[in-house]
């Protein structure tokens, strides 16, 4: 077994245990990479990476052994609650960290940060456009292709804006972040959190870091979030709120910062994420005009209520980031006459809320069609299919004109694709084809 005595223990080697380990090694750190899942050009680049390498599926694997010894447990996002890891650090007195403890370390700039079951990725784009148009060098970070470790490195940036999973909120020993907000809470992420107890409780820790309760930015009109706002929070999402929808604008405290009417993205969950980035971006410093700007030209980012195109009277949407059921219904107020494409891999969500919903028709894909077929069978039209292409073209058979074809799986991606950026990709390029194709004809 390695001999690991003093040495910093990287569990998982994707986007983040990559950024940790070089980050670790480049300050002269000692670093023993732990996977569980290595592929022959991970492991590759594992070992050249100037860390030890520990294959953790090997028959003399033991993580008691592991960690005699180790100062400290890094873990990747993604590890589930009752993974192995949690007894074997508790039992060797060995503190466990997420890669937000590592950097703050390292660096002390300010950090805004952003959690929510949906909207996290739009709000922080929103907020760091809004803190750039104001002068303040600002970069997204975290849970993002660019790990908060790696962001760092970069001396230009003034703020950081960091995506807060649960993930990695869960793990994080000491979050700090102001301001920081909570935008809504639905099951997710069943499949790694022990229960759904122990994801809320790790959405709650986006406060941890906040000394004014101004900086608590909250979402009133969601009620486990509210339940949790600090007296004295920036509220958004009601009639009463801080920042809220009045007369035609969108209003912060008493000011107006935008007509509606200018907001390019203004479906009822555009208008919720308009709201928190405008509060998170005050607060961060950044100015009035400078936000209303940024709404005024946001078109929105791909596979969120994506519109592709319009053929024969139907208009095509790919809404492939809607994991879960609380993002589909979301997405289905704004749309009429659908003709929805669900399904995938559930993470161990119950889906039955979506009978709350009227399709005109669905069409169920992925492992979870048959849930799906269950789900939707005494309300409308259910055809179960095996590809994309497949969901397509029933979809297009079954859709009348002035209706929309929806894709908005609320199920993960990882039975067919490798990603919800992946599945958005197959169906906005199977929806051009068949458009091009019609067109053409």
């Amino acid at each position: 077994m390695t001999d690991t005595s003093g040495k910093t223990v990287v569990l998982g080697f994707g986007i983040t245990g990559r950024a940790v380990v070089k980050a670790l090694v480049s300050r002269h750190k000692s670093v023993c990479v732990v996977e569980e899942r290595f592929t022959e050009k991970s492991k590759k680049e594992a070992l050249e990476s100037g860390a030890e390498v520990v294959d953790a599926t090997t028959d003399d694997f033991h993580w008691g052994d592991l960690l005699k010894g180790c100062d400290q447990i890094i873990l990747s996002p993604g590890v589930r609650d009752s993974h192995q890891v949690f007894d074997s650090a508790k039992d060797h007195g060995v503190p466990i960290l997420d890669e937000f403890d590592l950097a703050r370390e390292w660096d002390d700039r300010p950090c805004a940060a952003i959690t929510g079951t949906n909207g996290k990725t739009t709000v922080v784009s929103l907020v760091v456009a809004m803190l750039n148009e104001s002068g303040i060098r600002s970069e997204a970070a975290g849970n993002t292709e660019i790990p908060l470790v790696e962001a760092i490195e970069d001396t230009s940036i003034e703020r950081f804006v960091l995506e807060s999973s649960s993930f990695r909120l869960a793990h994080s020993l000491d979050f700090s972040a102001s301001p920081a907000a909570w935008l809504n809470f639905a099951p997710d992420h069943l499949d790694i959190h022990d229960d759904l107890e122990a994801y809320e409780k790790a959405k709650l820790k986006i406060w941890d870091g906040i000394g004014d309760p101004a900086e608590a930015i909250a979402n009133l009109s969601d009620p486990v979030v509210a339940s949790h706002a600090p007296k004295g929070c920036t509220s958004f999402g009601t009639d009463q709120s801080n920042v809220r929808i009045k007369d035609g604008f969108l209003v912060f405290e008493n000011e107006e910062v935008i007509q509606l009417d200018r907001i390019k993205r203004s479906l009822p969950h555009d208008l919720e994420n308009a709201q928190a980035a405008v509060a998170v971006a005050l607060r961060s410093g950044a100015n009035l005009k400078a936000c209303a700007n940024v709404l005024s030209e946001f078109s929105g980012l791909p596979h969120r209520m994506e519109f592709i195109g319009t053929q024969n009277g139907v208009q095509f949407v790919n809404d492939s980031k809607a994991t879960t059921p609380h993002a589909t219904i979301s997405s289905m107020r704004a749309v009429s006459q659908v003709t929805l494409i669900a399904g995938g891999k559930n993470k161990g969500i119950d889906l039955k809320v979506l009978r709350n919903l009227r399709p005109e028709n669905v069409v169920a894909i992925g492992e979870a069609s048959e849930e799906i077929q269950e789900i939707f069978q005494n309300i409308c039209d259910v055809k179960q299919v095996s590809t994309m292409r497949e969901a397509l073209e029933v979809s297009v058979s079954i859709t009348r004109s002035g209706g929309t074809i929806l894709l908005s799986p609320s199920c993960s991606s990882f039975d067919w694709y490798s990603s919800y950026a992946e599945r958005g990709d197959d169906f906005r390029s199977l929806v051009h084809e068949y458009i091009g194709g019609n067109q053409s004809g």
